[in-house]
């Protein structure tokens, strides 16, 4: 007997029939003699939907009530799944985030998970019932409800799994594991069985949508055993048909094959932000992105061009496409302690990245792969590295012909794919 969690996200819980696919993988579980804990999302597109009525209410909403419109998809979901199993005659109920309680940190809308009281979930489960706990969402200590961010789903069932000490946290989506890259671009992608934690962070952190980058590094620091597989495949009695996120160690002595590099990644949610003419003086940059720290919103890629006698400066970054108006409002109204004189942006841009434990120990990948957006004539418009990682930003109309190139360049084609 095993105690897992199992997380399916919006297009497994898609409307009713689908919701009947999962109770029916659930009651699989609990036949197999499990003890099992669900966590939901909301029905695919509902949470676009609720953030669209927040926009148009105010581009400037209060986050603390976005929180409250926002979480209730999963409630809804949480519920249907408890009576679709309840009808099976499988034992269920539904616990929302306070009910447990699920506490955060007060960030609205990006809330850190701080602690999970698993005393009531366990004694559930160790009686035979399946606990459906809605994903994304928590309350503060002074009892507002909060979200975890797009994909928080998947943190909530991991911080599930850690405070329950499951022996494996199954997290159901619309592919089958980890792959190279996206199959929807390179039909010669490669399913993984395993992939290290770290490259799975990386990976998540530059695009791949298969896991959110927080639930990697809980899981990372938890040692949580994650899996990732498809809902849609038919329920086995084999625990580990999809890819295994694992530590480094459990791939010491393995015979599978080990890539330099492990996976390319692509996003295009990103704007690239420009302040021209910034005053190059001690402090500068500090008065840019300090606001933004303050507010909440991540910067990845930064670059400052060189000063040339000028005594100023163009600093450019990015930040994520939803934070554009945040972080516009947030510099302009910080323009006079900057010291900018213009604040340009541009959405059409991708970031493409290669990642691989394998670059720590072999030189010339940052090469090969500017090597090879070069012979396809494609501009790189700032870069950016990690000890496991390279990335760099493109406009986005190159971003299938990149991936599709150093896919190939890279060695990763799978060689019976048609």
């Amino acid at each position: 007997m095993a105690r897992i969690v199992m997380k399916f996200g919006g297009t497994s819980m898609a409307g009713i029939d689908r919701i009947r696919n999962v109770a029916n993988r659930v009651k699989h579980e609990v036949e197999l003699g499990n003890e099992v804990a669900v966590v939901v999302s909301a029905m695919s597109g509902e949470t676009d939907r609720l953030v669209n009525f927040c926009r148009e209410a105010s581009p400037l909403y209060d986050p603390r009530e976005y929180d409250v419109v926002v979480a209730s998809g999963e409630q809804v979901t949480s519920g249907l799944l408890a009576i679709t199993l309840q009808a099976m005659g499988v034992k269920a109920r539904s616990w929302m985030g306070w009910q447990l309680p699920i506490r955060t940190s007060d960030a609205h809308a990006s809330a850190r998970i701080q602690t999970i009281n698993s005393d009531a979930i366990g004694a559930a489960m160790a009686s035979g019932e399946v606990a459906v706990i809605p994903g994304f969402q928590g309350m503060t200590e002074d009892d507002r409800i909060t979200t975890l961010g797009r994909g928080g789903s998947d943190t909530s069932a991991v911080a599930v799994a850690a405070a329950m000490k499951a022996d494996r946290c199954d997290i159901y989506t619309d592919v089958d594991g980890v792959y190279t890259t996206d199959p929807r671009i390179v039909p010669k992608a490669r399913k993984l069985a395993k992939v290290t934690y770290e490259e799975m962070l990386e990976l998540a952190s530059v695009g791949a949508k298969v896991l959110q980058t927080r639930s990697v590094g809980l899981a990372m620091k938890e040692k949580v055993r994650v899996q990732v597989l498809s809902s849609f495949d038919q329920p086995t009695d084999n625990p580990t048909p999809g890819t295994m996120i694992v530590g480094e160690d459990e791939l010491e002595g393995s015979t599978m094959e080990r890539q330099l590099i492990t996976g390319i990644a692509y996003d295009k949610n990103e704007t690239k932000v420009t302040l021209t003419a910034v005053p190059d003086r001690p402090g500068a940059v500090a008065s840019i992105f300090a606001p933004l720290a303050d507010a909440n919103i991540n910067v990845d890629m930064i670059v400052q061009n060189v000063a040339h006698d000028t005594g100023s400066t163009d600093v450019t970054f990015t930040v994520p496409s939803a934070e554009l108006a945040r972080s516009l409002d947030v510099l302009e109204r910080e323009r006079g302690n900057i010291g900018y004189e213009k604040l340009v942006h541009d959405a059409a841009v991708s970031k493409i990245s290669v990642v691989g434990v394998g670059m720590r120990s072999h030189a010339g990948v940052a090469s090969k792969m500017f090597s090879t957006l070069a012979d396809r004539k494609i501009n790189v418009l700032a870069i950016t590295t990690s000890e496991i990682k390279v990335s760099v930003l493109i406009h986005e109309d190159y971003t299938e012909l990149a991936v599709r190139a150093l896919h190939t360049a890279y060695g990763l084609d799978a060689e019976d794919a048609a």
